[in-house]
């Protein structure tokens, strides 16, 4: 069962809190797109953007289905980055969310194939 208000109550340090204003700021393009058709509960369900959880801070978070989406770039195919990601979403799994990862390209070049993805996984958590 996935983890409930998990967002409430949380120890966040000000440099983290800071780094996620900043990414919200500085969105990618392909997280300026994904948001755009998340935000307004346009899926049936509330997103955040940039939430902190547990110290990790996930491109975007729906708490009532628990689920998290990170989105990709190229960064993400070094081997180091790889091991980082893999322990990140060991961690946020072990708390019983979902963690479902889009490589930024393809979010740019097929967006509506990466929505249907996301709205099958929201189906599943509801």
């Amino acid at each position: 069962m996935p983890a409930r208000k998990i967002v409430t109550g949380q120890k966040i340090s000000a440099e983290k809190l800071e780094r996620a204003k900043q990414l919200r700021r500085e969105m990618t393009s392909a997280e300026v797109m994904l948001w755009q058709e998340l935000q307004g509960n346009r899926l049936g369900v509330h997103f955040r953007r940039q939430q902190l959880i547990q110290g990790f801070i996930v491109d975007f978070y729906c708490d009532s289905v628990g689920l998290a989406i990170e989105l990709d770039g190229d960064i993400h195919e070094e081997v180091g980055q790889k091991q980082t990601d893999a322990r990140r979403d060991q961690i946020l799994g072990a708390m019983g969310l979902r963690i479902v990862r889009f490589k930024n390209r393809a979010v740019t070049a097929d967006l509506h194939e990466i929505l249907a993805e996301i709205r099958a996984l929201i189906q599943r958590g509801t």
